[in-house]
């Protein structure tokens, strides 16, 4: 028996033969006379990738649901974007290269730029682009493959899978995959989960696994080949476990989050774009208790301005048909650096330059997205939410500029809804004057990852620091229980949108505390309605 370690994407089990996927390399000629020609190439390649893409997209949708397939309409824009076909044409016309050479080349320059940047969503771009480029290059070399069919369930292992390659595969064999490159933030990564496929990635692979038996054990994020008797009917036994969890999980949509004693508590889900809302959907959320904003300026190359941001929080109010959308203004700053903003560099950024500290001191940012947000809010249920509030003048100040938008697009003949204006409660400075700052606004979400970082003074980006980093921490806990008392004395509710909302061993704690809502990421939803529908709170 062979064992190799990854990590895993998805928690679950996978059995079945290994089917190893190898990608040929397209031959690539190089110096060319007639420019026009490969030109011409180029562009008619360009349209044929694009239907290929909008076949792939419509698959995708059924398959995995609307929001991921909106992977393929990102990729269909990123073949028409200026910078990426101008470089393509350049070298064309320039260095006397064909078509495919070109496209090979820019794709590289592109992929190579994502992949030295910090953050890791944009990092993580650097696939796409190769997927993109090796669709146009293998159309230009007449390399189109696919894989192989197969008359019996598999699991692909391979080098690397695109978004476009996973989705070709065929669902009702495919059991799962193990990839050696790859990241979680990926693309193809997060096809896997929306489609519940056991996977791992970062592992080392052999071809000689061509053909055996296999375990993807995604729990303890390794794959065994030519497992022995007894580990194979111990995880087959678990994967069956799994699918009866699963179907019973199913069987929650449209019932209540009521606990046996009749306690009802609000739950919502974390977003962080439009193409999550389908997932939310999907998994029954009553509305979005936090949209982080953030990642439309993270995935921007420059400042989005009020129309852009506007028809992305309209087209989310309107998919959420009334169910309340919670919108947090721009928390950039700490660990999420966008290069436009020229932000210093900070020894301290996680106590630095963030959040609503630029937004109040750069009113030309802070009112284009406030704008945006109170002309999204006659189009759905809006909320608007500031982050890292540490005093009520930082709440007047934000209030006011808030304020000053209205009244412009009052005067502009612009439609405004009516919209519940809350905070993030992120540090013990917040927790100690909740009730002050309760007076001032409808709403208070909790942030309980930032709330344990400050509380313990432990940086939760520093790995070295995990052994101490306890969100269960009593103080974490005490400082939760007393931002609840504080902000109902003013009637203002109370929700958690960090990741201990969808610790369901806290779930029964915070309901006691008194917690109107928990937020968390839409995979989560049915799980916590299960714990909280088996909570008695009178026992």
């Amino acid at each position: 028996m062979i064992t190799a370690t990854g990590k895993s994407i998805l928690k679950g089990i996978a059995i079945g033969k290994v089917k190893f996927f190898k990608k040929e390399q397209a031959k690539i000629s190089d110096v060319v006379s007639d420019v026009e020609t490969e030109l011409k190439k180029f562009e008619e390649a360009k349209k044929k990738a694009q239907t290929q893409l909008r076949a792939l997209y419509d698959k995708a949708v059924v398959e995995a649901g609307e929001n991921y397939a909106a992977i393929f309409q990102i990729h269909i824009m990123m073949l028409d974007d200026d910078n990426f076909v101008t470089s393509i044409q350049e070298i064309i016309k320039n260095q006397k290269k064909s078509a495919a050479y070109a496209v090979k080349t820019a794709g590289e320059t592109f992929a190579e730029k994502f992949a030295s940047m910090d953050d890791e969503y944009l990092k993580a771009r650097a696939a796409d682009v190769r997927d993109i480029s090796a669709r146009v290059v293998n159309i230009l070399t007449g390399n189109d493959k696919n894989f192989e069919e197969s008359d019996e369930p598999f699991i692909i292992v391979a080098e690397d899978l695109a978004p476009s390659e996973t989705v070709q595969l065929d669902k009702s064999k495919l059991l799962g995959f193990v990839t050696h490159l790859g990241s979680t933030n990926s693309h193809t990564a997060i096809l896997a989960r929306s489609m519940n496929i056991p996977a791992l990635i970062g592992t080392e692979i052999s071809e000689e696994w061509d053909g055996k038996l296999a375990i993807i054990d995604g729990y303890n994020s390794c794959i065994y080949i030519e497992p022995n008797d007894d580990l194979l009917q111990t995880l087959d036994k678990k994967r069956i476990r799994d699918i009866q969890q699963r179907a019973l999980l199913q069987e929650l949509k449209g019932k209540p989050n009521v606990t046996l004693d009749g306690t009802e508590i609000k739950l919502y889900a974390n977003i962080g774009n439009v193409s999550d809302v389908g997932m939310v959907l999907q998994n029954d959320a009553g509305g979005i208790g936090l949209f982080r904003s953030e990642f439309i300026y993270l995935h921007s190359e420059d400042f989005p301005t009020e129309d852009e941001q506007f028809a992305i929080y309209k087209q989310v109010a309107e998919m959420m048909d009334g169910k309340k959308v919670i919108i947090r203004t721009l928390d950039i700053g700490a660990d999420k650096q966008a290069d436009y903003f020229r932000l210093p560099k900070e020894d301290n950024p996680a106590l630095g330059y963030r959040a609503i500290r630029i937004c109040l001191t750069r009113h030309d940012i802070f009112k284009a997205q406030l704008r945006a947000l109170l002309r999204a809010s006659a189009f759905g249920n809006v909320s608007i939410m500031f982050p890292m509030i540490i005093s009520v003048r930082e709440v007047l100040d934000a209030k006011a500029v808030l304020e000053e938008c209205r009244r412009e697009l009052i005067a502009e003949g612009v439609n405004i809804g009516e919209i519940e204006t809350g905070i993030m409660i992120e540090t013990p400075a917040a927790v100690m004057i909740a009730e002050d700052l309760a007076a001032e606004v409808d709403f208070f979400s909790i942030g309980t990852n930032d709330l344990t970082q400050y509380t313990l003074a432990i940086d939760r980006q520093n790995p070295s620091l995990d052994p101490f980093y306890d969100s269960h921490h009593p103080a974490v806990l005490k400082m939760i229980e007393q931002t609840v008392t504080a902000a109902h004395k003013h009637e203002c509710w109370v929700g958690i949108c960090g990741e201990l909302g969808a610790d369901t061993s806290l779930t029964e704690t915070f309901l006691k505390m008194g917690i109107d809502e928990l937020s968390v990421n839409p995979g989560s939803i049915l799980n916590v309605r299960k714990t909280i529908r088996s909570i008695d709170l009178k026992r």
